[in-house]
């Protein structure tokens, strides 16, 4: 590859040439930017029987967040490296599927853009109209790729970066009756946020209690957690959620639970603290100190971590019977009774 392409597709690519022998690796797609083609990848390790949990790692889907895609490839470096003596991890990964899509829109890295190189934010890609006003432009436009926030064009495919995502996720993630997807971004507040859907409806999710029992896991065993976690209506709503969009996909099966979350990193703390940040669009969604940026790595990377030994126990701490009804009034009062 070209040294001018994205660094961390570079950083990828250098970690499956040195570790990769043991992992599933494939090229969903080609990405043309200018004269160039970059791929998006997929890699998975594990146990692929349906009958084991499965969890998915997804960075990069904005190419100005460039800190998304260095977490997912921490986490996986992590995990590589510790498979060679980590016994527990060798035995966790008997009974889990792993997918990781650390790059999902290499173009927009390349470029520095939040879109891809058509111009479309991802995000803001898939079939699906919120229930209500949206805020202007941020909430989806399809006026003009010029303009953030683009959707494109009614009526039109999905791009060919979230169609990979979307793949992925079918493939190796619903084909499980239960699966977690993180999403790692950057951008909004002070504190870092953990989102799960709706972001097109304030309608709670069909499996509240399911995300009220993992946040009281997250509670109970990181009791000093720095997270909100909180269904994103809360803050604001959009069209085209690639999560929504998969997380109705995954409940046409009512067997099948698929836990959708974003990592939203709170970037104005690091704005804060560093102001020269704000003369550089990269300050704006990005940690630009070498210290600051390690020290997310390292609280993301647990954070990841969890969520990986989450799914593999979901058995202990999914909620069944007369249970998931005391969850689910739980969960209203803490995130819905404000409606």
């Amino acid at each position: 590859m070209d040294h001018r392409e994205p660094i961390e597709l570079l950083e990828l690519e250098r970690l499956l040439d040195k570790l990769g022998g043991s992992l599933e690796t494939r090229v969903l797609c080609q990405v043309d930017v200018g004269e160039r083609s970059l791929p998006v990848y997929a890699i998975s390790l594990g146990n692929p029987s349906p009958s084991v949990p499965a969890v998915g790692f997804f960075g990069g889907v904005h190419g100005l967040e460039r800190i998304g895609c260095a977490v997912v490839l921490s986490y996986l470096h992590s995990v590589l490296m510790r498979l060679r003596w980590d016994t527990g991890l060798q035995q966790q990964l008997e009974r889990l599927r792993m997918v990781f899509m650390p790059v999902v829109n290499p173009g927009g890295l390349w470029r520095g853009t939040r879109a891809n190189p058509q111009g479309v934010d991802l995000m803001r890609n898939a079939p699906v109209e919120a229930d209500e006003r949206v805020p202007f432009l941020l909430g989806g436009q399809r006026l003009s790729a010029r303009l953030p926030w683009y959707r494109g064009a009614r009526a039109a495919p999905m791009q060919a970066e979230s169609q990979a995502l979307c793949r992925v996720v079918e493939e190796e993630l619903l084909s499980h009756s239960f699966s977690i997807a993180v999403d790692c971004h950057s951008g909004f507040g002070l504190n870092d946020r953990i989102w799960f859907p709706y972001a097109h409806s304030r309608t709670p999710i069909a499996h509240l209690p399911e995300m009220h029992a993992l946040c009281e896991i997250l509670d109970q065993s990181q009791r000093h957690h720095p997270y909100v976690f909180e269904p994103q209506s809360r803050q604001y709503l959009t069209h085209g959620d690639l999560w929504d969009h998969l997380y109705r996909r995954a409940c046409s099966d009512p067997a099948r639970v698929l836990l959708p979350l974003t990592l939203e990193m709170g970037s104005w703390l690091w704005v804060k603290k560093n102001p020269r940040q704000l003369l550089s669009l990269q300050g704006l969604f990005n940690p630009l100190l070498a210290h600051r940026e390690a020290r997310v790595l390292r609280r993301q990377v647990e954070w990841l971590d969890f969520v990986a030994r989450a799914a593999c126990g979901y058995r202990g701490w999914q909620p069944t019977g007369s249970e998931r009804e005391h969850h689910r009034q739980m969960a209203l009062q803490r995130w819905y009774a404000w409606e």
